[in-house]
């Protein structure tokens, strides 16, 4: 045994952690690929447009800096029983209404803004006469509205708590005519 040398057999690192990362990436990038793909959104079916006496029930979630369903499709001349959930981490709106009705809600905003840092701001309010409906609601809070949609015209969903419309929280409405589809 002199004489002879033990050298050690040189090993070749395992590929195995480089094939199960490049594996997770592909995995990774085809649910990024699957996620961003343009999908329609669900054809929305309604059976009968709601009456003042049998409001259709109608949900929305606000999250931030969007509503969801988009577009919210109503039916001109119903009535509709909005549940609302303020799904977001914020206190967020919902102010339905023409753009009279998206004006008085943006001036009175801006007019109950506090006139300086850390003061409490006055709550924003509009004249009885404006129309449309609001309602605003703090993180994980829910309530409902009724409101009638308007034969004519057109209907808008803004959050108009400051700051939110600069974020996009502007709604799409879809209206449709009469009977129910």
């Amino acid at each position: 045994m002199t004489g002879m040398s033990m050298v050690p057999s040189a090993r070749r690192p395992s590929r195995a952690p480089a094939y199960v990362t490049i594996a997770g990436l592909a995995v990774a990038l085809g649910l990024v690929v699957y996620a961003l793909r343009d999908t329609p959104a669900p054809v929305v079916v309604i059976d009968a447009p709601g009456t003042s006496a049998q409001p259709r029930a109608v949900n929305v979630i606000l999250r931030d800096y969007l509503f969801e369903p988009t577009p919210l499709v109503l039916v001109r001349g119903e009535t509709v029983r909005i549940a609302v959930i303020n799904g977001g981490l914020e206190t967020h709106e919902l102010v339905l209404g023409d753009a009279r009705v998206q004006q008085a809600w943006e001036s009175a905003h801006a007019a109950a803004t506090p006139p300086a840092p850390l003061a409490t701001a006055p709550p924003a309010s509009v004249p009885a006469d404006v129309g449309g409906a609001r309602i605003s609601l703090g993180s994980g809070q829910q309530g409902t509205l009724d409101y009638t949609v308007p034969v004519s015209g057109v209907v808008q969903v803004i959050c108009h708590v400051p700051g939110h419309v600069e974020q996009g929280m502007v709604g799409q409405v879809e209206l449709r005519e009469g009977e129910a589809e």
